[in-house]
């Protein structure tokens, strides 16, 4: 499988990600299954489980030492839970901790998403696959 090939010879150590449910949505089947193939992949992933704070998932990804934050949201809380994850992450000195995420979200919020320094939104459809590369080509390990 290529995409393991990717992420075992891409550094010393397996990228180490935090998955997690900020908000009162209750829908985790979709990143249940990004972090099982995350996983499959070769990564360290640490699943947070439902209905998180900004200031949990930061805690936890500073904890933990992670190199990325994958949010999943499909209450339409987007524009106020991305946000609040990146701005506690640059408060707390993490601007290095990649942040992206998945779920309903509109083109033109994804957008302004990504203008404030979310990394990457993926869709409905997007393959596991996808995520991974994406991943893989955006972290790098020492």
């Amino acid at each position: 499988m290529k995409a393991v090939e990717q992420v075992t010879s891409q550094g010393s150590r397996p990228i180490r990600i935090l998955v997690a449910k900020p908000g009162l949505d209750g829908h985790d089947r979709g990143a249940k299954v990004v972090a099982a193939a995350l996983r499959d992949a070769g990564m360290e992933v640490i699943y947070t489980g439902l209905h998180q704070t900004p200031e949990m998932i930061v805690t936890a990804a500073i904890q933990e030492d992670v190199d990325v934050v994958g949010l999943s949201i499909l209450s339409g809380a987007h524009m106020t839970l991305f946000p609040g994850v990146k701005k506690r992450l640059v408060e707390k000195g993490r601007e290095d901790i990649v942040l992206l995420g998945g779920g309903i979200i509109p083109p033109d919020d994804a957008e302004d998403l990504e203008g404030q320094g979310i990394a990457r939104l993926f869709g409905p459809g997007t393959t596991t696959r996808d995520i991974i590369e994406y991943i893989t080509s955006t972290v790098s390990v020492d």
